[in-house]
């Protein structure tokens, strides 16, 4: 099974960050983003230790869950991530990745998300070397790339990214592996179409999309549009 690289239209999923909206709204801007035809819900977790900032936990994922069709994509952005893997499961994550920089035990994470029956994701912070997660890909059914430092939405997008897919689709092909490549941060209209040109097939997006003057649904457009060209 060989990695499936983003080059043709259609081929690129899009995963929102809810992160960015307007949370006394969230309701609606779940029913915006089906509407729109999206692929994911993006949510992003985050503990006040490993990242600067405190955002949601189970209780909001359990809500959305309630609220949505859409598969959710729950990224912990906390430490010793294990200690809550069953938890993030049962407030229904599809996929749930951890971070390989807050566990000493990557591997045992992501086996515990298969053993559940839901795809594991693998997170790595821009200064954290792609070829150190050589050995855990073959447990991945996704990668995140974070393009810009983990904690904050609206940050500029790290231009050494457009490397790091190329190196993790380069890895991925040689070992005959199909992770879908997922990259965080800064993605907007301006450089999505380089993003999925690097290799990337599944993008994050949260200011691109809840903080556009066109609104959800054409920001969405305008980001498909985008990585169709």
């Amino acid at each position: 099974m060989t990695h499936a690289h983003a080059s043709t239209p259609g081929t690129v999923a899009l995963a929102p960050s809810i992160l960015d909206s307007d949370l006394t709204r969230l309701g609606d801007s779940l029913d915006a983003l089906e509407r729109a035809g999206v692929e994911y819900i993006h949510l992003d977790v985050m503990d006040g230790r490993f990242v600067p900032n405190i955002s949601i936990g189970v209780p909001v994922v359990a809500s959305v869950r309630k609220a949505t069709q859409l598969p959710l994509d729950v990224h912990l952005m906390i430490v010793e991530p294990e200690r809550y893997v069953n938890a993030f499961l049962d407030a229904g994550a599809d996929i749930l990745t951890v971070h390989v920089e807050a566990t000493p035990h990557p591997h045992r994470a992501l086996q515990m998300i298969r053993e559940r029956g839901r795809r594991a994701g693998l997170a790595l912070n821009p200064g954290t070397p792609v070829s150190t997660v050589r050995d855990l890909l073959p447990f991945c059914d996704l990668v995140l790339l974070m393009s810009v430092n983990p904690g904050f939405g609206g940050q500029a997008f790290i231009e050494t990214t457009y490397r790091r897919i190329g190196e993790l689709t380069e890895m991925l092909d040689r070992d005959g592996l199909s992770a879908l490549v997922e990259v965080d941060g800064g993605v907007g209209v301006a450089n999505a179409a380089r993003v999925v040109q690097a290799g990337a097939n599944m993008l994050v997006a949260g200011s691109a999309i809840f903080k556009s003057k066109l609104g959800v649904e054409e920001a969405v457009k305008a980001l498909r549009a985008a990585v169709s060209r």
